[in-house]
């Protein structure tokens, strides 16, 4: 059978968003692939409930592949915008298309 939720230890693990360090009982798991159901071979990260709860859950469809095709290490925010504004524009169209 299923072990209790809140079996879960004293682990402290960190938020991805703001960076405090906090238990992971107090903690939501966060799956960039938006799927956290499918636990196979996957390592998840986690959001302190205040963030989690600011958080926006709605679908987000091939988000994670384009920000990972843009990949922004080498570009200046500006720059990082401007490509992530073309490409979307490029797949989806202008918002007024929509």
């Amino acid at each position: 059978m299923w072990g209790s939720r809140t079996d879960r230890g004293d682990d402290t693990v960190t938020c991805i968003s703001c960076g405090e360090d906090v238990p992971r009982r107090n903690a939501r798991e966060y799956d960039k692939y938006g799927n956290r159901w499918e636990r196979t071979g996957k390592e998840f990260e986690f959001l302190c409930k205040p963030c989690y709860r600011a958080e926006c859950h709605q679908p987000r469809d091939e988000l994670e592949s384009l920000l990972c095709e843009i990949d922004g290490a080498e570009m200046t925010q500006e720059e990082f915008l401007e490509t992530y504004d073309r490409l979307v524009e490029e797949r989806y169209g202008t918002s007024e298309q929509s």
